[in-house]
């Protein structure tokens, strides 16, 4: 029965365009797409311990790469949008090579400086990106001749491509990489001495963040049919980063609730207050105050679900030292 929750939970949202206007339709669209972007930012700052504030710069790059294939040379959506996943990947793996030069403090700040660095080329590269006046008249696909330009026929498209990149995720972190990822977060110098390549696991976990990213920048920019360099913001980094962290680092379904919370504050809360970063900020101590996992952990159904759908908590969290990892080294079972 657990195992099929979160497929009941996908078939339930699926019905969200039967029952709701579009308002909310449109909204729910949102928020599948900061889903995509906060997991994809997960496996970095949850699953490898690396808090990066430049994963903006992956959702801006796909983005403009399609919208500027689109519109300058008048490509299809069918070669625009593997060359703009094939762009932005490769530019994670340059990031990625320059990033992890360093970690901790040093890796945040080198993914600031080079999100810093493709944000003021988003406005000063006129010629590509239109500069502070965006790419507008952008278009939307028509997969298999399904017309995305109604908000329901959107919402369904973003509810597949979610639920395919939560489970390519889910595999991914369950994997044996996954856990020689855990491992490289909890005890770096440990899994050196064991004989794994810690920076080769990190630099593969950027590029694949990346990569998940790249689609969060393509449902973005075929939800709003307009980009601008302000996508690339640190603003934008932070949201998404804030959002794992309500959610629960190093789980997989944390940072979509994360997400959740924050597009919902955004889009209500700026409505009624004027400073709606501020009751963000006051949620955000509530979830930290009494939630110190995240509402993945905070959360009593969640937490039952524990043993099989949440990853061991982030490094720095209290826990018992297992028989298996107090057996002095060669001894035998």
């Amino acid at each position: 029965m657990k195992r099929w929750l979160p497929v009941a939970v996908a078939l339930l949202l699926a019905l969200l365009p039967l029952a709701a206007g579009e308002y909310f339709v449109n909204l729910g669209s949102q928020v599948l797409i900061a889903v995509v972007f906060a997991s994809s930012l997960n496996l970095l700052a949850g699953y490898g311990g690396l808090t990066s504030l430049g994963h903006a710069s992956f959702l801006g790059i796909s983005a403009y790469v399609s919208a500027w294939l689109g519109l300058k040379l008048g490509l299809g959506h069918a070669v625009t949008a593997p060359a703009a996943l094939l762009v932005t990947t490769a530019a994670g793996m340059v990031f990625g090579w320059i990033a992890l030069r360093a970690s901790g403090l040093g890796f945040l700040m080198l993914t600031l400086a080079l999100s810093q660095i493709v944000w003021g080329l988003g406005y000063r590269f006129v010629s590509v990106t239109n500069g502070d006046n965006g790419l507008s008249g952008l278009t939307r696909p028509h997969p298999f001749g399904w017309n995305l330009d109604a908000s329901s026929n959107f919402y369904w498209f973003a509810l597949v491509v979610t639920c395919a990149c939560l489970w390519a995720m889910k595999r991914l972190v369950e994997s044996p990489f996954g856990a020689s990822l855990r491992g490289t977060r909890e005890q770096p110098r440990r899994m050196e001495a064991l004989g794994f390549h810690v920076w080769a696991i990190r630099w593969t976990t950027f590029v694949a963040a990346s990569f998940f990213g790249a689609v969060a920048g393509l449902l973005y920019v075929y939800f709003h049919k307009y980009i601008h360099p302000s996508v690339m913001s640190v603003s934008v980094s932070a949201e998404a980063l804030l959002s794992v962290i309500a959610g629960g680092p190093g789980t997989v379904y944390g940072p979509a609730l994360g997400a959740l919370v924050v597009v919902l504050l955004k889009n209500y809360a700026s409505a009624f207050v004027e400073r709606w970063n501020l009751m963000l900020g006051l949620v955000f101590i509530f979830i930290v105050v009494f939630m110190p996992g995240g509402l993945a952990a905070g959360l009593p159904w969640l937490r039952r679900r524990a043993p099989q759908d949440v990853v061991p908590a982030p490094a720095g969290a209290q826990r018992l030292p297992s028989p298996e990892a107090e057996r002095p080294a060669g001894e035998g079972a």
